[in-house]
């Protein structure tokens, strides 16, 4: 049967599409320029055209010259005047990729700045080797080739579709602008040669096109977010293109900002966190509602870019309570490189950075199946030898001081108050959860946002005088097990809010006050084993959020303690030394899969050491994020006995903000019986006062106000409180299991939250040693931070706040429109404070007060310094037993 347009081959296909390339190609920039340095120096911009949408990848070669810095700023010329992106001191070669925001010219503008060092009879200047590629150009596409095993045809075919793509934008535009004009009477007829092209080109893409579609290759070519779904392994630019396909939706951004800001109110530190006092001024200044007016009026390129300007505002704060996740985003994909690293001190006392010793021995057995990437991609005769870089010094990384990226890694972490704990994050550790040791590649080694594409490390590998420069892939591995085919199933599974992102109104869900319910979401991020929903609602946490899911990287078998007594179970671990005296709990959470588990585990693994002739106690916390805040007195309290320091409670005092809000809430629970159940963490049932006598159910426990000027702004809050932990479930014993002065609490500084109210406790209340392993000789080291008194999110407040009948109040936030977590501090702990010492004898009934006193009231600004920094040599670094015996030895 004839037709009047016959079926083309896919050879046919291709010719038209080469012909439609001739007509409408995106013009790729390349050019090599020189740039003079000066004090104050102007802007050399290069400019190119592109539409809205389009992928610009700018690859920059910055030449070698001294006493310079050259920084890069890409813009656009759009009444917006967007800044896509402004990075300082590029050195070498480096890739940027952007989405343009609005129709016109995107420049890419170079300063370059004369450093205060350089001479002044001197001329100074730069070379830059600049590329510029848009739209198609800027696609990797023998990647995709490599990780879809296409053929060569079915490569070039998706070239041709993403040229394709562009082509019908630049149409649509044309047609768009040629109705705007004509709706004004307005008379911009389209330039001939342009007319002939649309004519042209109308029959060539309409075949083209249908052909395509048949075929079944267009949508990935399309659509970046169907071509990481499905995938283990991909390239973190791949991510990046999907991430950044989603543009902001003001709507979104403003729901965003205001569900976090009123979320803050019930968080105790915002005034605070303002000014830290000393030790933390330096590490904690920031001014939340300025940062919030700053995002509701910046422009982004993409609503990836507003959720990293989200999320490190928060973090600079550095607490681990106070994080903003959006599951859109965070950890989705996990990105690493095969080669953690850790800080040596050899025998002469020098610190350096090496890549861990058990490097490869980790890679090869969690990254099996992606470690030929990493082996290909060494340079030499080191392809196939990455096992060959396991111990190796590292003198560079990406061409600098490798604590340049500590330092810089340190800024934007969070969690931690100490400077020194944020500088540990970078290198790996080990962690204990509910199913064994497992292996933490630090924050070198592991991304939970998919910001890097490669590193850069010059090394001196073991037994080698010579210097080796390696450039080594990160890779994104999916860390969800959620499944999407496109941009728009992926963001309806994983962007908009889901069950359990907003709270719950308990006062008319018979369900939910029956079965207890959970955010899944806070569950994946807290950095505990994930606890029943009913010891979630009948026990209080204190416990880390992070932007990274809890992982369970394989320890390495030979580094892997052995033989636990009787006792251990889940995250608690016990152990005897050689020495036949020193008693080991190895103590990964405050939490596990149940409260009551834990509890004995505790009291029966100590037990057995004491039986087992254990004199002296090593408590190894390290990477303990915290857990129940009952299980923490409880530890305290079996330890060292019943004492004034334990009775009629082992933990601190503490006090909630008392907000406007807050005070409505408690007010419809004691006036109104809005809460029958006590579900509520606002029920004063749930409480009592410090010396032990429980609140009764009248008592508005907020009253009489605390008020305060804290760095300048006027704050209230609650009566001193206290948990309601004892009497406990098991009877403890009668007399002390350890003497707390022959007891010592190790870890890396990252004992946070209920761990870090035992260690206070410990520390302050009962001389306990407190060692931090590993960090930099010349920085102080604190054995905890973020320590808080009781950490919660949005989701909680939020069934507070619907449970009491006050979500229609202007002072609620809204329920968040995408699956995103707020976290915060609730409960603020009182610190320990020396009566002798000034600043425990001024009373708190004033309500101007100097910020640096009334903050040295509150734990969390106490500072927390070692007793002990034991440094980690090549031969017990992250091998526990090595340095629990090296522990007994040298501190106990």
């Amino acid at each position: 049967m004839s037709s009047r347009h016959p079926r083309r081959s896919p050879l046919q296909t291709i010719f038209f599409l080469f012909a439609a390339v001739i007509i409408f190609a995106y013009p790729v920039q390349a050019i090599k320029f020189e740039v003079p340095a000066y004090r104050y120096p102007p802007s050399k911009c290069i400019w190119n055209a592109a539409h809205p949408g389009a992928l610009i990848i700018v690859t920059a070669n910055v030449g070698p010259g001294d006493d310079q810095r050259i920084d890069i700023e890409i813009v656009d010329g759009g009444a917006d005047k967007n800044t896509y992106l402004h990075k300082k001191g590029i050195k070498g070669e480096s890739r940027f990729a952007v989405t343009a925001h609005t129709e016109g010219d995107v420049g890419v503008c170079f300063r370059n700045y004369l450093e205060t060092t350089a001479s002044s009879s001197k001329t100074y200047a730069r070379v830059i080797d600049l590329d510029v590629d848009i739209g198609a150009d800027a696609v990797d596409y023998n990647a995709i080739a490599n990780q879809e095993s296409l053929s060569a045809l079915e490569t070039e075919m998706r070239k041709l579709e993403g040229i394709v793509k562009e082509i019908v934008d630049e149409l649509e535009y044309l047609k768009t602008r040629e109705e705007r004009f004509q709706s004004t009477n307005l008379k911009a007829p389209l330039p001939a040669a342009m007319l002939f092209k649309v004519a042209m080109f109308g029959f060539v893409v309409s075949r083209a096109l249908a052909t395509l579609a048949a075929s079944g290759l267009v949508t990935k070519a399309i659509d970046p977010c169907a071509t990481i779904a499905g995938q283990k392994w991909v390239a973190p630019k791949d991510v990046r293109a999907c991430f950044t396909s989603f543009s902001v939706d003001p709507a979104i951004k403003t729901n965003i900002i205001d569900v976090v800001n009123k979320t803050l109110a019930f968080h105790t530190s915002v005034n605070f966190e303002k000014r830290a006092p000393e030790p933390f001024t330096a590490d904690v200044h920031e001014d939340l509602l300025a940062d919030f007016a700053r995002i509701s009026v910046q422009s982004y390129a993409s609503e990836l870019d507003l959720h990293i300007d989200m999320s490190r505002t928060l973090k600079r704060l550095n607490d681990g309570h106070c994080v903003y996740i959006n599951s859109c985003f965070d950890s989705v994909f996990l990105t690493f490189v095969p080669t953690p690293l850790v800080l040596l001190t050899n025998t002469s006392g020098a610190q350096n950075v090496h890549i861990a010793p058990e490097a490869f021995t980790v890679a090869s057995a969690e990254f099996a199946d992606e470690l030929s990437v990493w082996q290909d991609a060494l340079p030499g005769n080191l392809k196939g030898k990455l096992s060959s870089l396991s111990g190796a010094k590292v003198l560079k990384i990406n061409g600098a001081d490798p604590f340049d990226a500590v330092d810089a890694n340190a800024l934007i972490t969070g969690s931690f108050q100490g400077f020194g704990t944020r500088q540990n994050s970078f290198f790996a550790t080990y962690n204990l959860g509910s199913t064994g040791f497992t292996y933490s590649m630090g924050n070198f080694g592991q991304l939970s946002l998919p910001l890097a594409d490669s590193v850069t490390l010059e090394i001196q590998r073991n037994n080698s005088i010579t210097v080796d420069t390696i450039t080594l892939p990160y890779r994104s591995r999916i860390a969800v097990t959620t499944t999407w085919t496109d941009t728009a199933s992926y963001r309806q599974s994983l962007c908009v809010a889901q069950s359990g992102t907003n709270g719950a109104d308990l006062s008319v869900n018979n369900a939910k006050r029956n079965e207890p319910t959970e955010n899944p979401l806070v569950s994946a991020f807290q950095q505990q084993p994930n606890v029943s929903p009913a010891d979630r609602q009948r026990h209080a946490l204190n416990v880390m959020l992070d932007t990274t899911r809890q992982q369970d990287i394989a320890f390495p078998p030979v580094l892997t303690p052995v033989n636990p007594v009787s006792g251990s179970a889940g995250v608690a671990q016990f152990f005897m030394l050689d020495d036949q005296k020193t008693g080991i709990l190895a103590l990964g959470s405050f939490s596990d899969t149940t409260f009551d588990g834990l509890e004995q585990a505790m009291i029966s693994g100590l037990q057995s050491l004491k039986s087992a002739g254990a004199t002296q106690l090593i408590v190894d916390v390290t990477g303990n994020g915290g857990g129940f805040i009952c299980l923490a007195h409880w530890l305290h309290r079996i330890l060292v006995g019943p004492k004034s320091t334990t009775f009629p409670q082992a933990g601190l005092d503490t006090m909630v903000r008392a907000g406007p809000l807050a005070q409505l809430i408690v007010q419809r629970i004691v006036q109104d019986d809005a809460d029958p159940f006590s579900l509520l963490n606002f029920n004063p049932l749930n409480w009592q006062f410090p010396n032990g006598t429980h609140f009764t159910a009248d008592h508005d426990w907020l009253l009489p106000l605390q008020t305060r000027v804290i760095n300048g702004r006027q704050d209230a809050f609650s009566p001193r409180m206290a948990d309601q932990c004892q009497p406990f479930d098991i009877d403890p014993p009668t007399e002390a299991l350890f003497d707390p002065k022959k007891t010592a609490i190790v870890s890396n500084g990252r004992c946070a939250s209920s761990c870090s109210l035992f260690s206070v406790t410990m520390a302050k209340k009962e001389g306990a040693k407190m060692v931090v392993v590993g960090g930099k000789k010349d920085v102080q080291q604190q054995y905890c931070g973020t320590v808080g008194g009781q950490s919660t999110d949005f989701s909680d407040m939020d069934t507070e706040v619907k449970t009491t009948g006050l979500k229609n109040n202007t002072l609620a936030p809204p329920d968040f429109l995408t699956n995103s977590v707020q976290g915060i501090t609730w409960r603020l702990g009182f610190g320990v404070v020396d009566p002798t010492q000034p600043e425990g004898k001024f009373s708190l009934a004033n309500p101007i007060v100097i910020p640096s006193k009334l903050t040295i009231m509150y734990t969390e600004w106490q500072t927390r310094p070692a007793d002990v920094n034991l440094p980690l040599t090549a031969d017990i670094v992250n091998n526990p037993f090595a340095i629990w015996k090296q522990i007994a030895k040298t501190v106990l």
